[in-house]
């Protein structure tokens, strides 16, 4: 389903007439961020291979990031480390195969300092946003119905709606069962 199509059907199983297309469009907004928080399947998955050409000790962590499933540089995976031991770590100014990182707002940090090759970092990302009513992403192909039923379940809250439960207990189920396939696969 595109953006145009989900609104619509999300507008019918709501059946009210004082909902607005950009007040719908905010609950499926807010539906799609909450997916984003509790769902990690494959479809979030992606790749970024950061190329070292001199002393790096800093990765800009990409816009769409939710969260790290492996960092690496060559063969060796890295740890993630607390920034005070990070800092503790770093004392020695090594340079070489980095072994750990940490986070520091919108940046990596590895340590050792590597002077050359790769590091690649896999992680989970949001989905695209629906700019246009034509727009579409893979948790629109593949959840439409959950996104629905999540902006069902804040459009409830907003309308002092009883359907409100119903609908939550819809938005759970599907989520349950999208997550549990996405774990059997692995």
């Amino acid at each position: 389903m595109n953006k145009g199509e989900l609104r619509t059907h999300f507008k019918e199983l709501l059946n009210r007439s004082d909902c607005t297309d950009a007040l719908a469009d905010t609950f499926i907004s807010q539906s799609i961020t909450r997916m984003e928080r509790l769902l990690r399947i494959p479809p979030m998955e992606k790749t970024l291979n950061y190329i070292i050409t001199s002393t790096t000790t800093e990765l800009t962590i990409p816009t769409d990031f939710l969260e790290i499933t492996g960092i690496y540089h060559g063969t060796t995976n890295m740890v993630r480390v607390s920034l005070a031991k990070f800092i503790e770590l770093t004392q020695g100014g090594e340079t070489g195969t980095p072994k750990f990182f940490c986070r520091q707002a919108d940046k990596l940090t590895i340590y050792p300092y590597p002077t050359t090759g790769t590091v690649t970092m896999n992680y989970y990302a949001s989905f695209p946003a629906l700019t246009t009513d034509s727009s579409s992403n893979d948790l629109t192909l593949l959840a439409s119905d959950m996104i629905a039923y999540g902006a069902l379940s804040y459009a409830s809250d907003w309308f002092l709606d009883e359907r409100g439960p119903q609908f939550e207990t819809k938005f759970q189920q599907g989520l349950s069962e999208i997550q549990m396939q996405a774990n059997d696969a692995e």
